[in-house]
């Protein structure tokens, strides 16, 4: 099965699979512990059923959306993703924010980006955001902060789900690093994946790009488990929206009352996630968290969800839900470990195409329309 012939994201999935040494593809696919969350993100969309107006005149179907002060022609984005080229050696960041940038949708960096803010500004010049951690040594957040400035970002995402890496359990089976490297148990995934490898070799070694000048001689993970600070409080994060200065989100809010201190210290957005089902396993799913946490902040400040998303219809349920914008993840990575740019801006035409398709079956023609009442409610 080609690109062309990918009728959905478990296509793009699966052409994932194909193509990259397993240990990297299930350092894209995995989650923590027994991987219960990771599962319960995508089934609980299934479970949740849609009612539609009949009738309705839908020629015409509006998806623009903003959210953080970024209008965007469609209401989901690409959510930070660590290491992009480390899924396509060539492409990586810049591969996902030009298919971005043609889409006209906002493109979120990771801190630990295998490609330079100032390489990802050159690809992307719209509305661009910057994930950021409260880090051990403060400087070095500041000087990310004053970069990201420089380089025109618009937005600091401040991730507060992760005082340590969760405890997934693939990696270690599969002497999975950042950058990877092959030994005597890596070796047949590695031959398993020949054009993947041939790109890995002719490209530059993936390293947290915008730490250059700093060693990590014991590897990215490393890095950044020796640089979380697990001290971090709400008023670090205050600290962090008044060093940045600017539009700001916290994400990685599961409760109501972590909702209301976010909008507390001044965030912007409250970022409905679980990491993806990475972090703590036995979580509930990300849709089931969203409607009290947008109900807590409603008015108060935008909400963003991310978590499972794989279908049109996924993206209309979130937004029904509450959220205003939805952050794409595996779904895009699947594309670009595929394709490279054409993989990633077909996972992005793949979903607009559900939603838009999505919208005139429901009987709404604009997202602000997508609201509670599309909701089937079940009598028990």
């Amino acid at each position: 099965m080609g690109l062309e012939r990918a009728r959905n994201i478990a296509d793009l999935r699966e052409l994932a699979r194909k193509r990259l040494p397993r240990m990297v593809f299930d350092y894209i696919d995995g989650g923590a512990d027994d991987e219960i969350t990771l599962r319960r993100n995508v089934e609980r969309f299934r479970d949740i059923e849609l009612t539609w107006d009949a009738l309705v005149d839908v020629e015409k179907v509006d998806t623009s959306a903003a959210i953080m002060g970024a209008s965007m022609r469609l209401p989901f984005f690409i959510s930070p993703t660590a290491s992009s080229r480390l899924f396509h050696p060539r492409g990586g960041e810049c591969a996902v924010a030009r298919a971005a940038q043609a889409a006209g949708i906002v493109y979120a960096c990771s801190t630990l980006a295998s490609t330079t803010l100032e390489d990802i500004a050159k690809a992307h010049q719209g509305p661009r955001w910057l994930q950021v951690y409260v880090w051990r040594d403060r400087a070095l957040v500041e000087e990310l902060l004053t970069r990201a400035k420089a380089a025109g970002f618009t937005g600091i995402v401040l991730t507060v789900d992760l005082p340590v890496a969760g405890n997934r359990e693939r990696d270690g089976r599969n002497d999975f690093s950042i950058p990877p490297r092959v030994t005597f148990r890596t070796a047949s995934q590695a031959l398993a994946a020949p054009a993947y490898m041939a790109d890995m070799l002719a490209t530059p070694p993936i390293s947290a790009a915008n730490f250059a000048h700093l060693k990590m001689e014991s590897g990215i993970i490393q890095f950044v488990n020796a640089q979380f600070s697990r001290s971090v409080t709400w008023e670090d994060a205050r600290w962090m929206r008044e060093t940045w200065g600017g539009k700001f989100a916290v994400k990685g809010v599961s409760t109501p009352d972590d909702a209301r201190r976010a909008v507390g210290i001044g965030a912007d957005a409250v970022w409905v996630s679980n990491h993806g089902g990475r972090q703590l396993d036995t979580a509930p799913a990300s849709i089931d968290m969203l409607p009290a946490i947008a109900e807590a902040v409603r008015g108060d400040a935008e909400i963003i969800f991310d978590g499972g998303v794989r279908r049109g219809t996924d993206i209309v349920k979130a937004l029904a839900l509450g959220a205003n914008a939805i952050a794409i993840g595996r779904a895009y990575l699947y594309g670009l470990a595929a394709a490279g740019e054409r993989g990633v801006a077909r996972a992005i035409d793949i979903l607009e195409d559900e939603l838009k398709r999505d919208m005139m079956l429901l009987g709404r023609t604009r997202v602000s329309g997508l609201t509670r009442d599309l909701i089937f409610q079940r009598r028990v």
